[in-house]
């Protein structure tokens, strides 16, 4: 027989997040590396462990260097693009290699249609059921970073586990343009590289330079979804502004017009200096400020800072007497703009000012004083409140009520205008906030400043500070959208996961306000709205009477001709494009063929979940909601399930001057520090940043980032979601999962050796009856594993399915069953033993990969084209084999009882020879008290000795009076106790005093549970459960003092 790789604990210690471990190619070489492994563990531990892990696990300090091993020859893949990779050479020597192993597969998937809806003869869905999912389109202003690697972790495993259990299967990817974070990214590098700008080169020019970013981004990015191992239909693939997702917006666009859904309006939006665009309210941040803090504002001198949480009171004069109005504001230059001043209408304090009016110092304007009992809180400040309404929200509402002026102040570019006054006109808006208060001192009305808390809006995009200002813009009317869109989740129509999420869907839409969907960009849908120019007439271009919406310009002018009643006209499309949500508020439905009623969108709408980081639940899914139901009638989803936000291990958000960024194809394949710094100069940051985001990269990764494969990152990533709001992902314990990816690649390697050229798998995996313990043992745990891994996926419980895959493969196959097999496989072996062992073992293997599948696509599908296949079994790929579920043929109860009780004592034996640092020779004694005890170890001697490690011998014994002289033990049950020959090995006085605490401690432990069990209410009060438990724990203490007793004894005859 030829040598075969440990499989063991031992051999390659594959626990997640524990740096280190060797891979061993021989059986000879597995056990030199086991009893370095072993003694190095017993020279760093202490008197005693509680798992064998604990035991085995080397110290850091103690391990000696190993000697250098000649450098792994680089994987070249010889595999013709789209054909199967050839596995008839044996498997590599020098264990997992992540890139060998991911090499071609995803080619061949693609080339053989593996990714392409499986239909019915007659072109229908299968009768398993359908599982239809849009990739939420990734941006194309860049590569992808590790928070696309999530969304694609756990949409992929979903995909794949669906396409197992035998359903049509659609996975639909797609890009997005992404206006304002695409143009913006474009235009500095435009400045950086060449020290143009946009209106330099012109619209056209700029648009063709933006196209070039977004083929040369979008062919990077499709490069990554591969690597990443996605099943996506590609035939299929989308992005938001080719002609048909175009033509979907335009009619979105037009029929909300039509539906009086959208309109036009000269209202507040939010407008980002620095991008010189509007934005919505999910796109402004709050900063909060606890009081005068000093900011330094993008577009000004890095080093000029300006004060904010402070609010500045001044006085105005009234007319026509020497009286003053005291007002207060957090912001004084917007004084420029002020058309009102308003009091409550039963303050005292001011009745005599009602209908009168304040004088501006600083311009011709007369302020009047106006009565408002919702604006004004008498009992705050002095009770008198300025009103801006062009440039704040709750003023802009006194003004509708009030019907004021509304007075704009502020140019485009930050600037203030002529309404300003010539004093003021011309200067940067912040500069003019201290000119202001400068101007207020001069004129003897300034009063004071005084801290105030305060939160101001931020840009999420550049991080300048919005200003609210008057735009007419077009708006879409959400009121009637949610309250359809509650009404139907509020029926079931939508579960959201998780449920956190759900309460914040409520609120959301329950609040919900109209949405500005105008943008002032280049890089974008061009509104379908023309405005009318009527030869010879003067007109309002922000009434909404003089526009026309159309699909096309045919449309447009026919709908014009009836606006100019008979006149000459001329059309001007609108200059603005619309937001980035309104067209991938669309993205399930219109990459289906929407508005056109193809055979794409009769299948597949709606989706069967839309996944998503809850960040942008209400940028985007939200919007899918409102338009879904309003355009086809129906939820675009029947699930949203909402992952979390990645950050880095210390918890920080990912940012790129922080250097914490994370390109999932450096996980894949690794990268060095220096190649690391490198790629930070491929963006826009200035050298300051680079520098810090070095310094991060330094301390985060002082030896680059490990090499960790596809498979290994992707089930990390589904490790780390459990239902919170925030990952804190520690690439060491990616790198822990390749180390799992290296402990199966070596099982299957080993077994392919067991299940030799004579071996024929049975035509179905049902057990003969004459299965050993362990055989029916490891069968029973293989079902348990599919039964929890399909109800965990189908909760959603990413975390908990990959922990059950983990712990079936590493501590039940690869820790018990296959070592356990050893010498039920060798020659001396009987041919039924042997053949049935091997049964199972394919069984095992087989199962196992196919769970693990959805989780590690490639190393699942190389090793599982390596296995022979059962009798007329046809599957091409891993990808197409039925997914496992329950199996009642490998339900062994009993077995698992019995063995599991037997693995119990093998751990407590292999803890009890490490703590008394017995090493070789190993000679075990169990005890026992009944017939069906003593019968189930008897028949388990081969194996106990075989999974002790270094195990010489096991007697069953029934009588205290049978132990050896000079035992150490441990009480299994209050029935087993196990001993453990250590004579020769101890100090007896010490021994003797631990068993003495030892036996103190349990009597104390005794005493407690005695003295709650004689209270006189015991048994009418306390449950059973737990007088049960507390029976349990009775019977167990008594028999650790007695098992103590005894090993005093037998310590007290060496002496």
């Amino acid at each position: 027989m030829a040598s075969a790789p440990n499989t063991s604990d031992n051999a390659t210690p594959a626990t997640p997040g524990t740096p280190g471990s060797e891979t061993v190619t021989t059986k000879s070489a597995a056990k030199k590396l086991a009893k370095k492994l072993e003694k190095e563990a017993k020279l760093a531990m202490k008197a005693s462990s509680k798992t064998p892990s604990g035991a085995n696990t080397p110290s850091e300090k103690k391990v000696k260097p190993e000697k250098k091993k000649e450098e792994e020859e680089v994987f070249v893949n010889t595999t013709p693009k789209g054909e199967k990779k050839d596995l008839t050479q044996p498997m590599s020597a020098s264990g997992y290699n992540p890139i060998a192993v991911e090499a071609a597969w995803y080619d061949w998937w693609e080339a053989q249609g593996f990714f392409k809806p499986q239909l019915t003869a007659s072109g229908d869905p299968k009768p398993e059921g359908l599982f239809v999912i849009p990739l939420p389109p990734p941006n194309v202003t860049g590569s992808l970073h590790i928070g696309h690697a999530l969304t694609i972790a756990i949409q992929d495993c979903l995909v794949r586990w669906n396409r197992m259990l035998g359903k049509t299967t659609l996975y639909v990817p797609g890009f997005d343009h992404a206006g304002i974070s695409t143009q913006s990214v474009v235009e500095k590098r435009l400045y950086k590289s060449t020290g143009k700008t946009r209106h330099d080169l012109g619209r056209e020019k700029f648009l063709e330079t933006v196209w070039d970013w977004k083929n040369d981004y979008q062919h990077r990015i499709t490069n990554q979804l591969r690597r990443l191992g996605g099943s996506y239909d590609w035939d299929r693939v989308a992005f938001t502004m080719e002609e048909r997702l175009s033509k979907a917006v335009a009619e979105t666009f037009c029929r909300l017009y039509e539906d009086g859904i959208i309109y036009r309006a000269n209202r507040l939006v939010n407008w980002c200096v620095r991008l010189n665009t509007t934005l919505s309210n999910l796109e402004v941040d709050q900063m909060q400020l606890e009081g005068r803090t000093m900011l330094s504002v993008p577009g000004y001198d890095p080093k000029e800072k300006f004060e904010f949480g402070a609010i500045t009171s001044f006085a105005y004069p009234i007319e026509g007497s020497d009286e003053k109005i005291i007002v207060a504001t957090t912001r004084p230059e917007t004084m420029l703009g002020d058309t009102a001043i308003a009091v409550h209408p039963e303050d005292p304090r001011y009745t005599h000012l009602h209908g009168k009016f304040a004088k501006h110092p600083f311009l011709e304007r007369r302020i009047p004083i106006i009565t408002d009992d919702i604006i004004v809180d008498m009992s705050f400040g002095t009770g008198a409140v300025k009103i801006t309404p062009a440039h704040d929200p709750n003023d802009y509402e006194v003004g509708m009520r009030h019907k004021l002026e509304f007075i704009n102040i502020l140019n485009d570019d930050g600037t203030f205008n002529a309404n300003a006054g010539p004093k003021f006109a011309g200067m940067k808006r912040f500069h003019a906030r201290k000119a202001v208060v400068k101007a207020l001192q001069d004129a003897g009305l300034y009063i004071e400043t005084k801290d105030n808390p305060m939160q101001i809006p931020i840009c999420s995009k550049s991080g300048d500070i919005i200003e609210p200002v008057m735009k007419p813009q077009w708006w879409v009317n959400c009121k009637p959208l949610a309250e359809e869109a509650l009404k139907r989740t509020r029926a079931g129509e939508l579960d959201i996961l998780p449920k956190a999420s759900e309460h914040e869907w409520y609120r959301w839409l329950e609040d919900i306000q109209d949405w500005c969907i105008s943008r002032q960009l280049w890089w974008g849908h061009r509104c379908p709205a023309y405005f009318v120019r009527i030869e010879g007439e003067q007109q309002d271009s922000t009434d909404e009477k003089h526009w026309v919406v159309g699909r096309t310009i045919e449309e447009a002018t026919e709908r014009a001709k009836v606006v100019a009643g008979g006149k000459q006209f001329t059309l001007e499309q609108d200059e603005d494009v619309l937001d980035t949500w309104f067209s991938s508020g669309l993205w399930p439905w219109s990459i289906l063929g929407w508005p056109e009623k193809t055979s794409d969108l009769a299948k597949f709408y709606p989706s069967s979940i839309l996944e998503t980081g809850w960040d942008i639940l209400f940028f985007w899914v939200a919007r899918m909601v409102l338009l879904g139901i309003h355009l086809t009638g129906r939820m675009p989803f029947k699930e949203v399930l909402c992952h979390a936000m990645i950050r880095d291990a210390h918890g920080r958000k990912m940012s790129k001057s922080l250097g914490n960024v994370i390109d999932p194809i450096d996980v894949i394949q690794g990268l060095e520090l220096e190649k690391l710094h490198a790629k930070l100069y491929e963006g826009n940051l200035d050298d300051k940043e680079i520098a810090k985001a070095k310094s991060g990269q330094k301390k985060d990764f002082p030896k680059g980032i490990p090499q960790c494969g596809t498979d290994a990152l992707r089930f990390a990533l589904c490790a780390y979601t459990g239902g919170g709001r925030d990952i804190n992902l520690e690439i060491l314990r990616v790198e822990g999962y390749r180390k799992f990816c290296n402990k199966i690649f070596n099982a299957t390697k080993f077994a392919m050796l067991k299940l030799d050229d004579s071996f024929v798998p049975e035509p179905a995996a049902k057990p003969t009856g004459k299965e050993s313990l362990v055989e029916r043992w490891i069968l029973h745990k293989l079902n348990n594993a599919a039964i929890e891994i399909n109800r965990q996926l189908e909760l959603r419980n990413f975390m908990a399915a990959t922990n059950v895959a983990y712990n079936f493969w590493l501590y039940e196959l690869c820790d018990v069953y296959i070592e356990a097999m050893k010498p039920m496989t060798d020659e001396s072996a009987s041919p039924e033993t042997r053949t049935s062992a091997q049964q199972t073992l394919y069984t095992c293997l087989d199962n196992g990969l196919r769970l693990l599948h959805p989780f590690m696509p490639f190393i699942t599908e190389e090793l599982w084209q390596r296995l022979p296949r059962r009798a007329n079994d046809t599957t091409p790929s891993i990808m197409l084999a039925k997914y496992p579920t329950a199996e009642q043929a490998f339900v062994f109860s009993d077995a698992e009882r019995d063995f599991d009780l037997v693995y119990d004592l093998i751990k407590a034996g292999r803890s009890l020879a490490a703590s008394y640092n017995v090493q070789n020779n190993i000679q075990f004694y169990i005890r026992v008290k009944t017939d069906e005890e003593a019968k189930l170890f008897e028949s388990q001697i081969p194996t106990i000795i075989t999974l002790t490690k270094n195990g010489k011998s096991a007697k069953v014994i029934r009588d205290v009076s049978e132990v050896p002289e000079g035992c150490g033990s441990v009480v299994i049950t209050p029935t087993i106790v196990e001993y453990l020959v250590v004579r020769g090995l101890i100090d007896i006085d010490v021994e003797i005093e631990k068993c003495e605490k030892k036996k103190k401690v349990a009597q104390i432990a005794l005493d407690k549970i005695k003295k709650v069990q004689a209270h006189p209410n015991y048994e009418q009060t306390v449950d059973d459960e737990t007088r049960q438990a507390n029976e349990d724990k009775l019977r167990q203490y008594e028999a650790d003092i007695e098992n103590l007793e005894v090993m005093k004894e037998t310590f007290a005859k060496l002496r």
